[in-house]
C-alpha cells in the first residue's frame, strides 16, 4: 500500500460536500448579479446555465445590494444638495447599475399591450427594440410617481426626534425603506416564474434558463427572507405592504395569462417597476396613517 494513499473518513467527504455546495450557492449568487446588474463579478467565475436556473432565490438579496448603492448616493447628495436632486440620484443610481433591465420591460410591455390586438401582434412588438408612444408614456408616468411618492416618504428626522450625529439613524426609516422597495420588488416576479408559464420564443430570450427553472419552497422561503430583511429593522406595521404587492403581482399576471397565455422576460421586468410603485405608495400611507 502506497504510503501517500489518503483515507477519506466521513466527516472528511461531509467537510468537503459543505465546501461545494457553498461555493455552488455562491456561484449561484453570482449568476443573478450578473443577469440583473452590471455589477462585475469575479473573473474566476464561470457562467453555468444551470447556476442561472436557480439564481432567481438570490433576486431579492440583488435588490438590496442595489437598494444600498442607491440610498448612500442619497444620502452623500442630501448633505451637499437638495432633498429633491438627492431623490434624483437615488433614480438614476438604481437605473445605471441595472442597466435600465427593469425599465426596458415596463417599456416594452406598454407598448406591446397599449397597441397589440391579440397575442401574436403583442409579442411581435414586445421584441422591437425601438422605443414607441405607450413606452415612452409609460416610463415618464413611472418615474414622475416613483419621484413624487420618494418626496412623501419620510426623509430626515430632526435631531430632537432621534437625537444622533450619524445621518444614518436620521435617515434610518427613509434608508430601509428604499433598500426594502428593491428587495421585496425583485421577489415578487420570481413567484410569477414559479406559478406561470413562459410564452415568448426561448431560443431566443435571455430569460431562456429562468424559464426552464422550478422553485423549491425552500427557495421560495429563502428568497422571501431576503426580500423582508430591511423591514425588520422597521415597525412590524411595514409588513403590510406585502397584501398590495402580492395583489398588485397576481392581478398583473392574470392579465398577461389573459392576452398571451402566461409571462415574458419584460413582462416580470414590469412587474417589478409596478409592484415598487405600489411599495412606495403602500409605505407611505403606513408611515401617515399608521405607524
Amino acid at each position: 500500500m502506497s504510503p501517500f494513499r489518503v483515507s477519506w473518513s466521513g466527516e472528511n467527504r461531509s467537510t468537503l460536500n459543505n465546501r461545494m455546495s457553498i461555493k455552488n450557492e455562491y456561484n449561484i449568487f453570482l449568476s443573478a448579479v450578473q443577469f440583473l446588474t452590471r455589477i462585475k463579478v469575479p473573473g474566476s467565475f464561470v457562467y453555468k446555465q444551470e447556476y442561472l436556473q436557480q439564481s432567481s432565490r438570490y433576486f431579492p438579496l440583488v435588490g438590496i445590494i442595489v437598494g444600498a448603492i442607491s440610498a448612500l448616493i442619497y444620502l452623500v447628495l442630501n448633505k451637499y444638495l437638495s432633498n429633491d436632486l438627492a431623490i434624483l440620484g437615488y433614480m438614476l443610481t438604481s437605473i445605471w447599475i441595472t442597466g435600465a433591465f427593469h425599465e426596458d420591460g415596463l417599456a416594452d410591455v406598454c407598448d406591446a399591450f397599449g397597441g397589440g390586438w391579440n397575442k401574436e401582434k403583442i409579442l411581435v412588438i414586445m421584441k422591437d427594440s425601438r422605443l414607441g408612444t405607450f413606452g415612452l408614456i409609460g416610463l415618464l408616468a413611472a418615474f414622475a410617481a416613483k419621484f413624487l411618492l420618494l418626496k412623501e416618504l419620510p426623509g430626515f428626522m430632526p435631531p430632537e426626534i432621534t437625537p444622533s450625529l450619524n445621518p444614518l439613524v436620521n435617515y434610518k426609516t427613509m434608508i430601509l425603506l428604499m433598500i426594502a422597495a428593491h428587495s421585496l420588488s425583485r421577489f415578487m416576479p420570481v413567484t410569477i416564474i414559479q406559478q406561470y408559464a413562459y410564452v415568448a420564443d426561448i431560443d431566443l430570450s435571455k430569460s431562456k434558463p429562468l424559464s426552464n427553472s422550478v422553485l423549491s419552497s425552500l427557495s421560495l422561503v429563502i428568497g422571501l427572507a431576503f426580500a423582508v430583511l430591511p423591514l425588520l429593522f422597521l415597525s412590524p406595521w411595514y409588513l403590510l405592504v406585502l397584501v398590495p404587492m402580492y395583489l398588485c403581482r397576481t392581478s398583473l399576471a392574470r392579465f398577461f395569462v389573459k392576452w398571451i397565455g402566461g409571462y415574458t422576460g419584460d413582462c416580470l421586468g414590469a412587474t417589478q417597476q409596478v409592484t415598487e410603485l405600489v411599495f412606495y405608495l403602500s409605505a407611505l400611507i403606513i408611515w401617515r396613517y399608521i405607524v
